[in-house]
């Protein structure tokens, strides 16, 4: 009996030691910092914010720009390389240097050489002596003589004051195209009174040389004049008189841009005008049939 009394006695007091069990004790230890990392998700959206916005602000200025920038723009994107020389700036200066195709560009650069030319003194003096028209060949711009002389001394290839001026502000002003220009020197029927080796089909060649010297020097580039012919009294401008004085003249024509490669359009290589071209054109038949021989 001890035994058994000493054995319920240690499960007694082993039952009421199992119902008074403590609690465990929970510890928690806070770490001071900064957060984890959040990613760069919100940078990608906000790079992609600001580009559609650039991209707007692109939009809206070309919808507010002239045409000649649209279709630089538009043809810079599709050959980058093909379309450099389109716009930008020349040794001449800087300014808009793009192809005039159209006669809408011509209209424009009619309007832009009448505005320059209304800046020259004397104007009143000259307003009969200048034509800018619109043609097929291009913009042709005409300086008409009169009976004095208004560009060139009387029967000479010398250019005066008034021809200078006004052929070094039109160089200035079509240096900054890239078309290539054709001179031409044209007379009256009037024969040259002077040298007996000299005529007018030299005077009008000399006289389209010395504005082609003189507009080199002035502004256009080394290769923009593709042409310089002497016409004499073979094209006149009034018809009906032939001794008139406006029949002396120089004619300037900005070509028309061929699109190809180099060169612009030649006006006068048609080959119903040219005895040459029919020449060279048998020359060359007569050619193959010896070849063929």
């Amino acid at each position: 009996m001890p035994w058994r009394e000493r054995r319920h006695g240690r499960s007694g007091r082993s039952g009421i030691n199992t119902g008074m069990l403590t609690p465990p004790i929970i510890i928690i230890k806070k770490k001071s910092g900064h957060g984890g990392h959040h990613g760069g998700a919100w940078k990608v959206a906000y790079a992609d914010f600001v580009t559609a916005l650039m991209a707007l602000f692109i939009v809206l200025w070309l919808m507010n720009s002239s045409q000649r920038i649209q279709v630089a723009v538009s043809g810079y994107f599709r050959d980058p390389n093909g379309t450099a020389t389109k716009a930008g700036s020349s040794v001449t200066g800087s300014g808009q240097s793009l192809p005039l195709k159209k006669n809408e560009d011509m209209a424009k650069l009619k309007e832009q050489l009448q505005k320059t030319i209304q800046s020259m003194n004397d104007l009143d003096k000259l307003n009969k002596n200048i034509e800018i028209t619109v043609t097929a060949e291009g913009l042709r711009i005409e300086l008409l003589e009169s009976e004095k002389g208004t560009f060139f001394d009387s029967g000479s290839a010398t250019l005066n004051k008034t021809g200078q001026e006004m052929l070094a502000l039109l160089a200035v002003e079509l240096g900054k195209v890239p078309n290539h220009l054709s001179i031409e020197g044209h007379t009256d029927a009037k024969p040259f009174s002077g040298k007996r080796s000299y005529s007018n089909w030299e005077l009008s060649a000399d006289r389209a040389n010395a504005a082609r010297r003189l507009m080199q020097q002035s502004g256009l580039r080394p290769d923009q004049v593709s042409q310089v012919r002497g016409f004499a009294d073979q094209r006149l401008r009034n018809l009906k008189d032939a001794l008139d004085p406006s029949n002396r003249r120089i004619s300037i024509i900005v070509q028309y841009f061929s699109g190809t490669a180099d060169e612009a359009e030649s006006p006068g290589d048609d080959t119903k005008e040219s005895g040459e071209g029919k020449l060279s054109a048998a020359g060359a038949k007569a050619e193959s049939e010896n070849v063929g021989k």
